[in-house]
C-alpha cells in the first residue's frame, strides 16, 4: 500500500507514528518546494534521516566538535578519492582519528537533527517507498520514533519563540561588554560556547559553524543572550558575491535533483535538473539525469535526445553512451544501439552490465552466437553478483544456438540462485519438457502458477504440456487465464482454445477462438481451415 499525502492534511508525527504501528521498513520522502529530506525506517523504528543541502555534513560536524583536525580530515578526503567509494567515517576510524563508538554517535545525533528539523516542516507533500534503505553502510542503530517525536514537539514549540529573537541566519549579533562585566550571570554550556564568537562581524550561521552547536541549541543559547540583554542586533551579513552565490546556486539544485531522482520524485527531479541547464547550459549532468528520467517514464525520444546533449558536453562517457544505447534499442534503432554498446564497451571495461545490455541487444537481432561471447565476458566482470537478467539472456542464447543442454545447466543455475524468481522457472518448465522431463516440468509449472505470477507465459507454457498430454479441460483453464493477462499473447494461445472449445461442442465459442487466432495471425491455414469446415449458423 503506497502512503503519501500532504504534510497540511497529515503531519509528520503522525505519519511516523503510522508507520511505526505497521513496523514498515523503506524511505519516507519529504518535499517543500526546494527542499527534501528523508526518513528511513527498519521494521518501525527509525534507522536514518538526512536533509539534501543541510549543512550538516559528518566531516563538517566532526570538525566543528573539535572530534578530529583540519589534518586528519583533509588526509580521509585525500583517501576516499581512490578508496572505491568508502565512507568517510569508516576512513576517520581506520586512521584512528575517531573511535567507532564516537562515529556511531555523532552519526546519531545528525539522524535526530535532522529528524527534529523535519518536524518544522508544517507544508509540502510526503511519499513512503517500501524497501529502501539508506547509502549508509555502517551498522546503523534503532531509534525510537516515539522518544523522537516527544522531543520534537518540544523543540517545535520553542523555535516559536526563538524566531521572534532569531528570525534567521544571516543576522549579526554583538555583545554588550559593560554589562556583562557588571554583573554576574549562569550560562549553559552552549551559551558559553557561543559568547566568545559574538563579535559583531560573523554572523548566526558562521557562529553556530564554529561553535560546534546544533542550529537549535545555538539558537536556544542565543535567545536567551538576547533575553537577559547581553547580545543585540547590530546588523544582517553581506550578500555573497554573484559568482559564489551562482555556484552555490547550482549545486544545491543539482543536489535536489539527485535526491529526487532517487527517491523516484521524477518530476521534482526533471525540475531542479531543468534549473540546472538553465543556468549552466554547458552542464554535462543535467542533460544526462534528465535522459535517465525520461528513461523511467519511457519517453524514448527524450531520453535519447537527453543523452546525446550529454555527449556533447562532457563528451564520450561509458555511462552515457550506454544509456544512449538503451534508449536507442527501444526505439527499433538497432544498428545505431549496437554501434553505441560498442562505442560503451571500450569506454566501460569493467562495466558488465554495458556487456549485457548488449548480449540482449544481440538476441533482438537473432545473433544467439555473439549474444552467447558478450554474456561470457559479463560474466567474468560480474563475479559473485550475477544478476537474474544473465540467466535469462544466456539460457536465451544457448536455447536458440541449439545447445539444449548448456541451456539447462544454466536455467537450473539460476533458478537454484534465485529461486523465487518466476521468469527463470518458466524458462526452466519450458527446457525440461523439451528435454523430455515433463514430470519435473509439470511439478514447476503447477508451483509457479500457484503462485499466481502477473504474466501469461507460465499459464500457456503449463497448459501447453497439459494440452499435449490429453489433459483438455486443465489445459483450457489456464490458456483462458493466460488470455486474460495478455489478449495478444499469440496466435497458438487462440488456436488451441477454439480447438478446446470445439470438442466441447462449443462451435460459437470456437469460432471466437480462430477468428482470435487470425487476427493476430491472418496466414494461420489451421484456424482458416477450421473456420470453413464450421456450419454458417455456428
Amino acid at each position: 500500500m503506497a502512503i503519501k499525502g500532504s504534510l497540511k492534511e497529515a503531519s509528520l508525527p503522525d505519519v511516523i507514528q503510522l508507520l511505526f504501528l505497521g513496523r514498515r521498513t523503506g524511505c519516507l520522502a519529504l518535499s517543500d518546494r526546494q527542499r527534501l529530506g528523508s526518513i528511513f525506517f527498519e521494521e518501525g523504528w527509525i534507522t536514518y534521516a538526512t536533509i539534501v543541502n543541510r549543512r550538516d555534513r559528518l566531516g563538517d560536524t566532526l570538525l566543528r566538535s573539535g572530534a578530529i583536525t583540519r589534518e586528519q580530515l583533509d588526509q580521509a578526503l585525500a583517501m576516499q578519492q581512490n578508496a572505491g567509494g568508502r565512507r568517510l567515517g569508516e576512513l576517520l576510524v581506520s586512521l584512528g582519528a575517531i573511535s567507532a563508538a564516537d562515529l556511531k554517535r555523532v552519526v546519531r545525533v545528525q539522524i535526530e537533527e535532522a529528524v527534529y528539523a523535519l518536524f518544522a516542516w508544517t507544508s509540502g507533500s510526503f511519499s513512503f517507498e517500501a524497501g529502501v534503505r539508506p547509502e549508509w553502510e555502517s551498522d546503523l542503530e534503532r531509534i525510537s520514533p516515539e522518544s523522537l517525536m516527544l522531543e520534537g514537539a518540544r523543540r517545535v514549540d520553542e523555535w516559536s519563540v526563538i524566531e521572534k529573537k532569531v528570525p534567521s541566519f544571516d543576522l549579526i549579533f554583538g555583545l554588550d561588554r559593560a554589562q556583562l562585566d557588571s554583573a554576574k550571570f549562569s550560562f549553559t554550556e552552549a551559551q558559553r560556547k557561543i559568547l566568545p564568537l559574538i563579535d559583531g562581524m560573523a554572523d548566526t550561521r558562521a557562529m553556530i559553524d564554529r561553535s560546534g552547536l546544533s542550529d537549535f541549541e545555538a539558537g536556544q543559547a542565543l535567545y536567551g543572550l538576547i533575553t537577559a540583554g547581553l547580545a543585540h542586533h547590530v546588523g544582517t551579513s553581506v550578500v555573497e558575491a554573484p559568482s559564489r552565490l551562482h555556484e552555490a546556486q547550482i549545486e544545491e539544485h543539482r543536489n535536489l535533483g539527485v535526491a529526487f531522482f532517487r527517491t523516484e520524485m521524477l518530476d521534482e527531479a526533471r525540475r531542479e535538473f531543468r534549473r540546472v541547464a538553465e543556468l549552466r547550459p554547458s552542464e554535462g549532468t543535467a542533460p544526462f539525469y534528465l535522459g535517465l528520467i525520461a528513461a523511467r517514464l519511457k519517453e524514448w525520444n527524450d531520453a535519447a535526445e537527453h543523452f546525446r546533449r550529454a555527449l556533447d558536453r562532457t563528451g564520450p562517457r561509458g555511462a552515457v553512451l550506454h544509456n544512449l544505447a538503451v534508449a536507442l534499442e527501444h526505439l527499433g534503432q538497432l544498428d545505431q544501439a549496437d554501434a553505441m554498446y560498442a562505442d560503451a564497451s571500450t569506454r566501460a571495461t569493467g562495466e558488465p552490465r554495458v556487456l549485457l545490455g548488449w548480449a540482449l541487444l544481440a538476441l533482438k537481432r537473432d545473433e544467439p552466437v555473439v549474444a552467447w561471447v558478450r554474456l561470457q565476458g559479463a560474466r567474468d566482470l560480474f563475479g559473485a553478483t550475477v544478476p537474474p537478467l544473465w540467466f535469462f539472456a544466456a539460457t536465451r542464447a544457448l536455447a536458440r544456438n541449439d545447445q539444449l543442454e548448456p541451456a539447462l545447466i544454466v536455467a537450473r543455475e539460476g533458478v537454484v540462485r534465485f529461486p523465487q524468481h518466476p521468469v527463470l522457472r518458466n524458462d526452466l518448465l519450458v527446457l525440461l519438457e523439451a528435454s523430455g522431463e515433463t514430470e519435473s516440468a509439470e511439478a514447476i509449472g503447477r508451483e509457479l502458477v500457484r503462485d499466481e505470477p502477473p504474466f501469461p507465459q507460465p499459464y500457456k507454457n503449463l497448459g501447453d504440456l497439459l494440452y499435449r498430454s490429453g489433459r483438455y479441460d486443465e489445459a483450457a483453464k489456464l490458456y483462458e487465464r493466460a488470455a486474460v493477462l495478455d489478449p495478444d499473447l499469440g496466435d497458438d494461445l487462440f488456436f488451441k482454445l477454439g480447438n478446446l472449445a470445439f470438442r466441447r461442442r462449443e462451435t460459437a465459442r470456437a469460432r471466437d477462438w480462430w477468428e482470435r487466432a487470425l487476427v493476430l495471425n491472418p496466414g494461420h491455414q489451421l484456424a482458416r481451415a477450421n473456420l470453413n469446415q464450421l456450419p454458417v449458423s455456428a
